[in-house]
C-alpha cells in the first residue's frame, strides 16, 4: 500500500534507479515501457498523478501507442492534464517520427513511377485518423520541388481549393504534380468526389501547362493509382485533353 502511495508522488521522489529518464540513459530506451516513454515526453504530471501514470492513462484511453499517435489534435487536447506544452511536446515527437520515416531527403528525391511516389507518401498518409490531401510538385525530370499539405479534416469533408494547388505549382515553377490523399477507413476505392476533383484539377491545370501525373489514394494496406488503373486516361478523354 505504501508503494502505491509513493508512486502517486512526482517522479523526482522515486528512487533514482527507478526514474524513467535515468533508466533510459543507463539502460537504453528499449528498457522502458510505452507509458514511461510518454512520461519522459510529458515531463510532469498532475497533482497526485505522475507523468508516467498520465502516460498510462493515455494508453488506456486510446487503446494503444499507435492509436494515441494517430489521434487528432482535438482528441489529445480533450484529455485532462494534457494541455499546452504537454500536447505540443507529444505532437512534436510524432511529427519528428513521421519526418524521419520519409525514405529519402526531399531535396534529392526523384519520382518517376507510381511505386516511387507511393513509397514516399505511404509514411506521410497511412494511419491518420483524419483525411489529408497532399500535393507533390515536380520538375520535368521528376525531381520533387515541394510537398504541400493542402487540406485536412473529417472524412468526406476535405475540399482542396484548386487555386491553392495550382497557385503553388506556379510559385515553384512545377511542370507536373501528383495529388494524393488517404482514406482513414483503409479502403482505397475512389469515391465520386475523388473522381470529380481529379477531373476538375486536370481541366484547371491544362491552360497552365501543368501536367497531372497521378492521384493516389493511400489506404492501410494498399494504394490506388488513377494513372495505373486507367482512370486518369478516362477522365482525360472526357475532357478531350488526350
Amino acid at each position: 500500500m505504501e508503494a502505491i502511495k509513493e508512486r502517486t508522488k512526482g517522479i523526482a521522489s522515486w528512487p533514482e534507479e527507478e526514474r524513467p529518464r535515468e533508466r533510459l540513459l543507463s539502460r537504453g530506451p528499449d528498457a522502458l515501457t510505452d507509458a514511461e516513454l510518454i512520461g519522459i515526453l510529458l515531463r510532469v504530471g498532475l497533482r497526485g498523478t505522475s507523468a508516467v501514470e498520465l502516460g498510462r492513462q493515455l494508453l488506456q484511453r486510446f487503446g494503444s501507442l499507435r492509436a494515441m499517435i494517430e489521434a487528432p489534435v482535438a482528441a489529445l487536447l480533450d484529455v485532462k492534464g494534457l494541455k499546452g506544452a504537454k500536447a505540443a511536446q507529444l505532437l512534436a515527437a510524432v511529427e519528428i517520427c513521421r519526418r524521419v520515416s520519409v525514405p529519402k531527403k526531399r531535396s534529392h528525391l526523384v519520382l518517376k513511377s507510381t511505386a516511387a511516389a507511393a513509397e514516399y507518401l505511404r509514411d506521410r498518409l497511412r494511419g491518420l485518423s483524419e483525411e489529408h490531401f497532399r500535393v507533390l510538385y515536380l520538375n520535368r525530370r521528376g525531381a520533387l520541388l515541394d510537398d504541400v499539405l493542402i487540406a485536412k479534416g473529417a472524412v468526406d469533408s476535405v475540399t482542396p481549393p484548386l487555386r491553392i494547388i495550382l497557385g503553388r505549382a506556379l510559385q515553384v515553377n512545377a511542370s507536373a504534380l501528383i495529388a494524393a490523399h488517404n482514406h482513414p477507413s483503409g479502403t482505397t476505392e475512389p469515391s465520386k468526389p475523388d473522381r470529380l476533383l481529379t477531373r476538375d484539377l486536370m481541366k484547371a491545370a491544362r491552360p497552365l501547362a501543368v501536367k497531372i501525373l497521378d492521384h493516389l489514394i493511400i489506404g492501410e494496406e494498399s494504394v490506388f493509382s488513377f494513372a495505373d488503373s486507367g482512370l486518369l486516361d478516362e477522365l482525360a478523354l472526357e475532357l478531350g485533353v488526350v
